[in-house]
């Protein structure tokens, strides 16, 4: 061993506090996301910041949860290419190919939760706001977000359908601030309700008659592949307001 070469070896001490900063480095920084998130929502929803914070949390377990509701089920599949000289028996089963059928699911914390608070929060906001005027403008951010939504949603042939993480919440922010003529809660309830409502329709209903060929078991609205641009876009909105 060379000489200027020195090794240090690391006392129970060190590794004990060494555990305890990654342990409250793992506990601290979620628990700092939740109690920004609970605050953005307690501006926007008008909960305390526990309850907000406690909605925030069961939105996320609630996102493990799908609700079967249809089946798709198709008329031909595609076959596994055999070896050349070889062609694949229709009449024996093969772990390799298509699938006949694709459950549709609705996702209780990516659609049904947010679909609710969305709901009962353009309820609450006409009631104080001009109602017409609202009902229009988060009419208009809807169909501006679905578009967006649907046009960059990616079919994956074995995976389902891939929503942009950002793209949604962020084009229904901006149509937030400008339908609204800036910041406050109405832009807050308008980004809400069309991140929301927006991103089921373009992301995931829109796509719905070709499910079919994407050969997946399942698809869920408002669940893998679209549960993570919902909340973002509930995030965002919930800051701006």
């Amino acid at each position: 061993m060379p000489s200027d070469m020195r090794v240090y070896s690391a006392g129970p001490l060190t590794l004990i506090a060494l555990l305890v900063i990654i342990g409250l480095v793992v506990i601290v920084v979620p628990l700092l996301f939740l109690g920004l998130v609970g605050s953005a929502f307690t501006n926007l929803v008008g909960l305390s910041w526990i309850t907000a914070t406690a909605l925030v949390i069961l939105i996320l377990i609630c996102s493990l949860v799908n609700i079967p509701v249809w089946k798709v089920r198709k008329e031909t599949i595609r076959m596994p290419h055999g070896e050349a000289g070889q062609f694949p028996d229709a009449f024996t089963p093969t772990e390799v190919g298509g699938m006949w059928e694709t459950s549709i699911a609705v996702n209780l914390g990516g659609a049904i939760i947010p679909a609710a608070m969305a709901g009962w929060l353009l309820y609450r906001a006409s009631s104080v706001m001009a109602g017409e005027t609202l009902y229009l403008q988060v009419a208009a951010a809807i169909l501006v977000v679905a578009a967006i939504a649907y046009v960059t949603t990616r079919p994956v042939l074995g995976l389902g359908l891939r929503v942009p993480l950002f793209v949604p919440g962020l084009t229904a922010l901006l149509c937030g601030i400008l339908f609204a003529q800036g910041l406050g809660l109405t832009a807050g309830v308008i980004a809400f309700v069309s991140a929301v409502f927006g991103i089921l329709l373009g992301a995931n209903l829109a796509h719905l008659p070709h499910v079919g060929d994407l050969e997946v078991p399942q698809v869920s609205i408002g669940g893998a592949g679209t549960f993570g641009a919902v909340f973002i876009g509930c995030i965002l909105s919930a800051i701006i307001a």
